[in-house]
């Protein structure tokens, strides 16, 4: 990510990459987080719910309003039963220059998205390097077919200079599966917009600060996905898997698709 990377130049002369095996190609194991831990951090110490106010009455304003309390309401966001979101990394294959995030998963993949809108990438994301895939869980939920899309997938793009046909994107191939074997793949293979069935290339707008529901797909931004598509009816797993072009160089941390958050919209466990 542009804006990303900018900002991590800064301090790249005195970073070091967060990942023991950071450029290799061995899987890193994540394993659950504690029941105390915060959605949205590796921190356990503050036993905060980073869906803020779940007490809210889910018919109110969604939220135009950006200054209002969060009123969204998209399940609980720390791995209970009717979760929308991530539970659980099953496994994580970084690609060179990756590190970015490592040291707050597999919390920072949790929960919900925090966007930056159409002109800045958020910063609470997970670099995959180039590469690099990851595969996340939902269980006991799962993403079922329903009408129009089934779930959204967070990155972090901006429109260059405002322009909806100009996002600096950093494309990545997103696969479903309901056993974690047999899988079913959007092909991802446009390098210039349209991306098509790419991850990564559409600006997030929903964040817990404003008040849009990251499960509302006409709102929240992200890559929306239909298991239609697929020829699937159910997927309890997505993997994600980096295509950017982009290369790998010096010490950088932040390359490739940067994962922010993925929500069920048709969900198994509403």
């Amino acid at each position: 990510m542009r804006a990303l990377s900018i900002w991590l130049s800064i301090v790249a002369a005195s970073t070091t990459c967060v990942f023991a095996a950071c450029g290799s190609d061995d899987t890193v194991a994540i394993p659950p987080p504690d029941s105390g831990t915060d959605a949205r951090t590796s921190d356990t110490g503050t036993g905060t719910d980073s869906g803020s106010d779940t007490g809210t009455d889910s018919g109110a304003d969604t939220g135009t309003d950006s200054g209002s309390d969060a009123s969204f309401d998209a399940g609980p966001t720390d791995g209970g039963p009717s979760s929308r979101f991530v539970t659980r990394v099953v496994s994580f294959n970084p690609g060179p220059c990756a590190g970015y995030g490592a040291d707050k998963m597999p919390g920072e993949v949790m929960g919900p998205p925090r966007g930056g809108g159409d002109g800045q990438g958020g910063l609470e994301v997970v670099s995959l390097g180039v590469k690099g895939e990851i595969v996340l869980a939902f269980e006991p939920n799962a993403i079922v077919d329903g009408p129009g899309t089934d779930f959204l997938v967070f990155e972090n793009p901006f429109n260059v200079a405002g322009n909806p046909q100009n996002p600096y994107a950093e494309p990545a191939e997103v696969s479903v599966s309901d056993d974690g074997t047999n899988w079913k793949t959007y092909p991802c293979t446009a390098t210039a917009y349209p991306y098509g069935p790419c991850a990564g290339w559409h600006p997030v707008y929903s964040t817990p600060d404003n008040g849009i529901s990251p499960t509302d797909p006409s709102k929240a931004g992200g890559d929306p996905f239909d298991l239609a598509a697929v020829g699937l009816s159910h997927a309890k797993y997505v993997r994600i898997v980096d295509k950017s072009t982009q290369a790998c160089s010096g010490g950088a941390i932040a390359a490739g698709f940067d994962l922010d958050a993925v929500s069920i919209v048709n969900a198994e466990i509403p």
